[in-house]
């Protein structure tokens, strides 16, 4: 169970950095540099939570090797 929800908030912290991917790419786009830098700055920071949370998941539910 709890691999199953670290897995599940590594892949909702991945849809959250999307989204700020997204907004990021559209204060970019029109025109607003401030928007886009920091939506891309918190976009950085929710992926890395999410590859922290994936890659923590998949180290710690591993079966002991003793």
């Amino acid at each position: 169970m709890k691999k199953a929800l670290g897995f599940f908030a590594g892949l909702v912290l991945l849809a959250l950095a999307g989204g700020a991917a997204r907004t990021a790419s559209i204060g970019w786009g029109g025109g607003d540099t401030d928007i886009g830098f920091w939506w891309t700055v918190i976009a950085s920071f929710l992926t890395i939570a999410a590859l922290g949370a994936l890659v923590g998941t998949a180290i710690h539910s591993r079966p002991d090797s003793r």
